[in-house]
């Protein structure tokens, strides 16, 4: 019974030499000493990899061609950064890929200056302090959990108010938050 639940588990081994189709074997033969000094593994995913590439349509292959061109002419860091993202990719569950995809497939249907908007607010985001993202994602939580109704009060609310009350309010929060901080940390005196 262990035998037949192992085997179900075991991916087979990939196909020797003799079992290839007539191209496949070719391009081994080819590449024969590279082929032998692969691990089943690497030839299982060589071998993936060759029929993938050869069920693409041309303009894909271009398409791959020069991704692959602009991915060899990054600096090394960022080859390996993006090595990295692509590792997390794969090791990610095929649910959360197709979640992901989805999201990205509906970012790149927005209007470009749209996208250009929210990259940029994606910008900012990355270059506030970790306390200041912080701050922002817990504004972000308490906004998902507001109805519908509330949050149009308050975006009519702010649509009201004139730039300088809009900036006396942005300088409120970011004197709230400065505060807070202090707070947290036992440090600074508080003004009365």
């Amino acid at each position: 019974m262990l035998g037949v639940a192992e085997a179900q588990t075991t991916p087979a081994p990939p196909p020797s030499l003799e079992q290839l189709s007539p191209d496949e074997r070719a391009l081994a033969e080819r590449n024969l000493d590279r082929w032998q000094s692969m691990t089943p593994e690497q030839r299982q995913r060589a071998l993936e990899n060759y029929r993938r590439w050869q069920s693409m349509t041309p303009d894909e292959r271009k398409a791959a061609r020069e991704s692959l061109r602009k991915f060899r002419e990054l600096p090394p860091d960022e080859r390996a950064r993006v090595l990295q993202d692509f590792q997390r990719w794969n090791e990610l569950p095929e649910a959360r890929r197709r979640e992901l995809q989805h999201a990205y497939d509906r970012f790149q249907q927005l209007p470009a200056a749209q996208r250009e908007q929210l990259i940029e607010r994606f910008h900012r985001f990355q270059s506030l302090s970790p306390e200041e993202r912080e701050r922002v994602m817990k504004n972000y939580q308490r906004w998902q959990q507001l109805s519908p109704e509330e949050r149009e009060q308050l975006r009519e609310r702010w649509k009201k108010m004139t730039p300088e009350e809009r900036e006396h309010a942005r300088a409120q929060m970011r004197d709230r938050t400065r505060r807070s901080r202090e707070g947290d940390t036992g440090g600074g005196d508080r003004q009365k």
